[in-house]
């Protein structure tokens, strides 16, 4: 091995590939036994030895090429597994974005059709009610305050309020 691991460091490519040819099934069994994905398991054989041959020259005599192979393994499993994690919360994060995005426009979506559904009721409302409607809802007035600003009696305001909120239910259904 220690021949091996010389001819990796000088940049021999056959060198490079009897190394893959012993070691492929071990890794491979490793990464799959971590992972469960067959994918992930082959992608993360190949980044392993990528590395290995990226950093033939910083390897050292001192460890054997079996030792510093494994090693090179292990933080290629920590490197995909926090990259799947972190790419796993932005994919929560941006689905929790766009679901709210999508049910605040569908909430705006009804707002709006119930508003025009409410001008359109009260387009069709007597004159006296539709003032009277307005007042209540939009302005907020009490049925004293409408009374005394329209000159009718608190009664006739809450039969006009109870008029309009009745065909606005009935077109709401």
């Amino acid at each position: 091995m220690e021949d091996l691991l010389a001819a990796i460091r000088s940049g021999n490519h056959s060198a490079l590939e009897q190394l893959y040819d012993a070691w492929h099934g071990r890794l491979y069994g490793y990464f799959y036994k971590k992972t469960s994905s067959k994918y992930l398991s082959e992608e993360l054989v190949q980044i392993a030895f990528i590395k290995l041959w990226n950093s033939r020259r910083l390897l050292s005599d001192d460890w054997p090429l079996e030792v510093q192979l494994l090693r090179i393994m292990k933080t290629s499993l920590i490197d995909v597994l926090r990259k799947e994690l972190r790419d796993a919360k932005a994919f929560q994060e941006y689905n929790r974005h766009v679901v709210h995005t999508n049910e605040d426009q569908q909430q705006e979506a009804i707002t709006n059709d119930q508003l025009q559904i409410v001008e359109k009721v009260m387009e069709a409302m007597p004159p006296v009610r539709k003032k009277v409607f307005h007042l209540s809802r939009y302005k907020g007035l009490s049925h004293k305050q409408i009374a005394l600003e329209l000159a009718i009696s608190p009664k006739t305001v809450e039969n006009h309020i109870t008029q309009a909120l009745k065909q606005l239910r009935h077109l709401l259904k």
